[in-house]
């Protein structure tokens, strides 16, 4: 692997653009935004104020600059850095903006989730969607950008509405029979929408495009429900992970060609399970204990505080729907491998810190994790390994990201960046199954 030298950051704002030849970096109120392939910058924009979000538009054209705090958004524009148009929402004020997938209309909510306004930026003109829903995801489009739905609360009950995204024309609304939305995902292929219910009750529903209710999964009542959803690339499976439950003595075991390891398990275990794209019923159930060799990495969850750290909080599908990578927030420091094709346990990832974020590589099953450390963790199918950041002091690894064709990744610190350059061979041929890093 080759290291860049270490680039000024802001905020963890940092992205490629959709095309892969661009890299835009914030520092403050300035975005810098250089070639991937030699670094060199390209353009320098500088907004009104400190920038709390950067989207690129997907066709690689504009930068959006959200500042949240005073309500604007600026948008730069690559082709011509004279051009550059601001939005701004005056004492609405705003909480989220993001672009319409054809890179040419902004959607902005307002603070207190009283409307969405749409800009567009060919013709100038503005529409307003009512109702938006205030939750953890109440917007998603479809991957081909024909479509958009929106999480609505109106008359104290839940509802999504389907919009055409070339002119905004509402195409389908229906109720959601939910108590309390918490989001809403499309499937890959644009065929089925999941919505799931609030953490207090356990409720998956899959709706089709025209809004006919195809099937409704619930694995248990009366206790914490859905915490994180994944839908696999090939769109034939759904991953929904739960919060915890009690552990008992009863024993299950896991095996592996290589190795395999006896774990308690129990009803109630923090749990995975993958729906099929054919009936919408449960494959398989994936549980995590709450330890693993090492009993000192589990962490206790505080009960009596909001948001305790309890249950399946991040999931990911391997660009191929071969594996599944977790993190059970009861153990942090562990990443649980799933092959998907064999329904099993593959691999557990060990680490001496909580992990902060995992990636897989877009092109091929290779998996990068960072715990906040100085060091990045690659795992593949043939095996990890790990590898110092190098430079003066000590990078701490918050989060990264992919380049579009997998040959580099992004390493964000608190105040920095570097791009690493991986070699064209597999990560890990050297290494074992199992990953313990330090």
């Amino acid at each position: 692997m080759n290291f860049s030298e270490a680039f000024k950051l802001s905020s963890l704002l940092c992205k490629f653009s959709p095309d892969g030849k661009y890299l835009a970096a914030c520092v403050q109120y300035r975005v810098v935004v250089r070639d991937v392939s030699t670094l060199q910058v390209l353009q320098l924009y500088t907004c009104l104020d400190q920038i709390q979000h950067i989207e690129w538009s997907a066709d690689s054209l504009f930068i959006l600059c959200a500042m949240y705090k005073r309500g604007l958004v600026q948008v730069w524009s690559l082709e011509q850095p004279e051009w550059h148009c601001r939005i701004d929402e005056g004492s609405a004020g705003l909480a989220a903006s993001c672009w319409s997938p054809d890179g040419r209309h902004i959607l902005n909510t307002t603070e207190f989730h009283l409307r969405i306004t749409v800009w567009s930026l060919c013709t100038k003109s503005v529409s307003y969607i009512k109702y938006p829903k205030a939750c953890q995801q109440g917007i998603s489009f479809t991957r081909d950008g024909r479509y958009m739905a929106l999480a609505e609360r109106r008359d104290c009950r839940d509802h999504v509405s389907v919009f055409v995204c070339s002119d905004w024309q509402l195409l389908r609304h229906f109720d959601a029979d939910t108590q309390d939305l918490a989001g809403i995902e499309w499937a890959p292929n644009g065929c089925v929408l999941a919505v799931w219910d609030t953490c207090l009750e356990y409720k998956m529903l899959l709706y089709s495009l025209d809004g006919r209710l195809l099937s409704v999964f619930c694995a248990y009542e009366w206790s914490l429900g859905i915490k994180s959803v994944a839908w696999s690339p090939s769109s034939q499976f759904l991953a929904v992970g739960s919060y915890d439950g009690k552990v008992g003595a009863e024993q299950h075991t896991w095996g592996h060609s290589s190795w395999q390891t006896t774990w308690p398990h129990a009803r109630g275990l923090p749990q995975v399970r993958v729906l099929n794209h054919v009936t919408w019923k449960a494959i398989t159930e994936f549980e995590h204990p709450t330890n693993i060799n090492n009993p000192k990495i589990m962490l206790k969850p505080a009960a009596d505080r909001a948001n305790p750290k309890i249950g399946i909080g991040a999931l990911a599908f391997s660009p191929d729907s071969y594996f599944l990578a977790t993190r059970n927030d009861n153990v942090p420091n562990a990443v649980w491998i799933w092959d998907v094709r064999k329904l099993r346990l593959f691999a557990v990832l060990e680490q001496l810190r909580p992990v902060r974020s995992f990636h897989w590589d877009p092109q091929q099953p290779r998996l990068a994790i960072c715990t906040g450390g100085s060091k990045v963790y690659l795992w593949s199918p043939a095996g990890c390994v790990s590898v110092q950041v190098p430079g003066e002091g000590d990078f701490q690894v918050l989060s990264l990201c992919w380049h579009l064709h997998g040959g580099s990744l992004a390493l964000l610190s608190k105040d920095h960046f570097c791009l690493c350059f991986l070699d064209s061979v597999e990560v890990g041929t050297a290494g074992g199954q199992r990953g313990d890093h330090t």
